[in-house]
């Protein structure tokens, strides 16, 4: 049995080898393990699509986007997506108005597209765009009709010809050059998942759709889905069935067979769509963890499912 561990003189409790405490130690290390990832992404545009439980919570609000202002600091462009559904069902409800959905989609008639246009908008996408802005980095917010940033087409369902959920749309084409010229010039898109039609009408499109095809367009090295679990997931119930890797094809079999369900199916049909576009890799991990962004960029293990070609 050995003794009592004998502190070395000079040397306080929890120190390393150079007298620094070891906390500091371990700062510098995972400095040191971030720098082949920052050098390797420099340059680079990262789609991240933004939603989920690090969209109403204040606290992780912030943390989220102090983590997007750093990845523009060290060389990276990373393009935001937001939608904003639990907002829109909120003042909705508030208007006395009652949400609808259909499989999954909101039912947008006229009235409740200027409420989305309202939320989107005039409330999410410049709060973010102020919040961006304070904490050091340069946003510019948009919408579909900036621009042309995001042309549209009313959404139509095969086989469901008496389907009609009024202004749903899907994306036509992205103006990537205009997304390109944004970051060239140092500045953070922040883009509302609003799409244009080509008589101007509005149309409400999903964030991740629209994240996906906005990969696509620019070429983007990643696409990142936040979201509120863990990422996809063998047994929805379980959350230590997590999937880390799954290859193009699993994906589409894993959509196709109805192997998931709910706002998962959306998430993995954008990863498809984005590597489609030639994407190299999409990665869907859980919001809710500190600082998701850079453990999945910048650490050797990463976190959540990797979608790869």
């Amino acid at each position: 049995m050995s003794g009592p561990m004998v502190q070395a003189p000079g040397e306080a409790p929890g120190q390393g080898e150079a007298g620094l405490p070891v906390e500091l130690e371990q700062r510098a290390q995972v400095l040191v393990e971030a720098l082949p990832y920052i050098r390797s992404f420099a340059g680079k545009s990262f789609v991240i699509k933004y939603g989920g439980s690090a969209m109403v919570d204040p606290g992780l609000q912030q943390q989220v986007m102090t983590d997007v202002v750093l990845l523009k600091y060290v060389g990276l462009h990373p393009v935001i997506v937001h939608g904003g559904g639990g907002e829109i069902s909120r003042w909705m409800e508030r208007l006395g108005m009652e949400p609808r959905f259909v499989e999954g989609l909101r039912v947008t008639d006229g009235e409740t597209m200027r409420v989305v246009q309202m939320v989107l908008v005039g409330s999410v996408n410049q709060a973010l765009v102020t919040l961006i802005n304070r904490l050091g980095g340069r946003a510019v917010g948009l919408s579909g009709a900036d621009g042309d940033l995001i042309l549209a087409r009313k959404r139509r369902f095969p086989g469901r010809e008496d389907l009609d959920l009024g202004y749903v749309g899907e994306v036509e084409r992205v103006n990537a050059g205009l997304i390109r010229l944004l970051e060239e010039q140092g500045y953070i898109p922040v883009i509302s998942s609003i799409g244009v039609g080509p008589d101007g009408e509005p149309y409400n499109i999903n964030a991740d759709t629209v994240a996906g095809a906005v990969a696509a367009a620019i070429r983007a090295d990643k696409l990142i889905l936040l979201t509120d679990v863990r990422g996809v997931l063998q047994d929805p119930a379980d959350p230590a069935s997590l999937i880390s890797t799954l290859d193009l094809e699993e994906a589409r079999r894993l959509v196709r067979e109805g192997l998931v369900g709910g706002g998962m199916i959306p998430k993995l049909e954008a990863c498809i769509q984005a590597l489609e576009g030639g994407v190299p890799r999409a990665h869907i991990i859980d919001g809710r963890r500190r600082h998701a962004l850079l453990l999945e960029l910048f650490t050797d293990r990463g976190i959540g499912t990797m979608v790869v070609a």
